[in-house]
């Protein structure tokens, strides 16, 4: 019989990502103490054994580590940053939504206060949250994030990135661009298909094993890009640009927006004039590492 207690946490914003951490928290036997602007957002919590601590200070001091999971950044440091507000000696975990910059700023902000700070991105919805599917990712210094390691497993995959308090709004944001990549070309060709009759539940299996297959070159891809040596193992960029200006005019002729692969072709285009066109795929990588105004 295992007779050791759960490590005490607090979550603070109670959104619904911030009931769900609770509410994982709850579930796996920890003392759990929550606090949020709109108290009535703690009652369901509260039933289900959670103490509702009637400020942000009191939230702090109940935890052996702070959850906080609010609108944005600004919103974190006008509840953290009150005069009344001790944080020295906190372990706190910030989740909230942000980019690169405010995560290393909030960790400096907080580490000149005396606290310890992890700063992380939730990959995952709110009803996955206990589970393994529930990835959450953290960054900064490793031993914190081992220290604490079993209680966030509480809430999914908690997975290290590395010391840069950077690094999981990072991966959140690469994250994005890949999720809308996919979902994208998806809808590209689901349009085209449509001007045919086929219909997107016909559709989707196909583009899901494409989906698959394109995956799958990535490891030997990302090689290729780490080495700076892109040889055209596959197929030779301006070969793929003669299929992209296929797919152009395709879209075109049936009355399908073109802007996404025209988009496409024009950084092919640049990358080809550069003198890259008997080079494989991934050397656009060239073209993605810089602005427009470089």
């Amino acid at each position: 019989m295992n007779s050791k207690p759960e490590t005490p946490v607090t979550v603070i914003g109670l959104g619904l990502m911030g009931q769900a951490l609770a509410g994982a928290f709850l579930k796996a036997g920890h003392p759990t103490t929550v606090w949020n602007r709109t108290t009535s957002k703690a009652d369901q919590l509260v039933a289900q054994g959670a103490r509702l601590a009637p400020t942000v200070g009191d939230a702090l001091k109940a935890g052996s580590l702070t959850i906080i999971c609010v609108t944005d950044y600004q919103a974190m440091h006008e509840l953290l940053g009150a005069s009344d507000i001790e944080l020295h000696g906190t372990m706190l975990i910030n989740l909230t939504s942000g980019d690169s910059t405010q995560a290393r700023e909030a960790a400096q902000w907080a580490e000149q206060r005396g606290a310890h700070y992890l700063d992380g991105a939730i990959m995952a919805i709110p009803p996955t949250i206990g589970s393994a599917e529930a990835v959450i990712l953290h960054s900064g210094p490793q031993s914190d994030f081992e220290a604490h390691k079993s209680t966030l497993d509480a809430l999914g995959t908690a997975t290290y990135l590395g010391a840069d308090h950077g690094l999981a709004s990072l991966y959140d944001v690469a994250g994005l661009a890949m999720m809308w990549s996919v979902l994208n070309a998806w809808l590209q060709g689901t349009a085209l298909l449509r001007t045919a009759g086929v219909d997107a539940a016909t559709y989707a299996p196909f583009a899901q094993q494409i989906a698959t297959g394109v995956a799958e070159w990535l490891p030997g891809y990302a090689k290729q890009i780490d080495s700076g040596s892109f040889p055209a193992e596959v197929s030779a960029l301006e070969t793929d640009a003669r299929a992209m200006a296929h797919l152009i005019e395709e879209s075109e002729a049936v009355g399908v927006n073109a802007e996404l692969p025209k988009l496409i072709k024009a950084m092919a285009d640049r990358a080809i004039a550069a003198g890259h066109g008997g080079e494989q795929y991934p050397v656009l990588i060239e073209e993605f590492g810089k602005s427009r105004s470089d």
